[in-house]
């Protein structure tokens, strides 16, 4: 799915939602077999949608909590540390 397309000019764009997320497709030939492309939507249902395991605002309350839960806490440091790790192989 394209992130964000060059909009053709003149051309008219149907907007659906589904599951929370707003997607842009063309209505009209020859542009309307280009896929649709996301526009917006709740930010957890984009993540969703793009592959992503989390949002900014989930990251933030992952890291919050695991403050007050050590469990948590020590597997997001393993987490940190294994993406350090891969990030410097690559």
């Amino acid at each position: 799915m394209e992130a964000n397309p060059k909009l053709e000019p003149g051309a008219a764009i149907i907007y659906e939602r589904s599951n929370d997320v707003v997607y842009g497709r063309y209505r009209d030939p020859p542009h309307n077999t280009k896929p649709r492309w996301i526009v917006g939507g709740s930010p957890s249902a984009v993540a969703q949608e793009k592959g992503m395991y989390l949002d900014y605002r989930e990251w933030l309350d992952l890291c919050e909590l695991s403050e007050s839960h050590p469990t948590l806490k020590c597997h997001l440091e393993k987490l940190i540390d294994i993406y350090t790790l891969v990030k410097e192989q690559t």
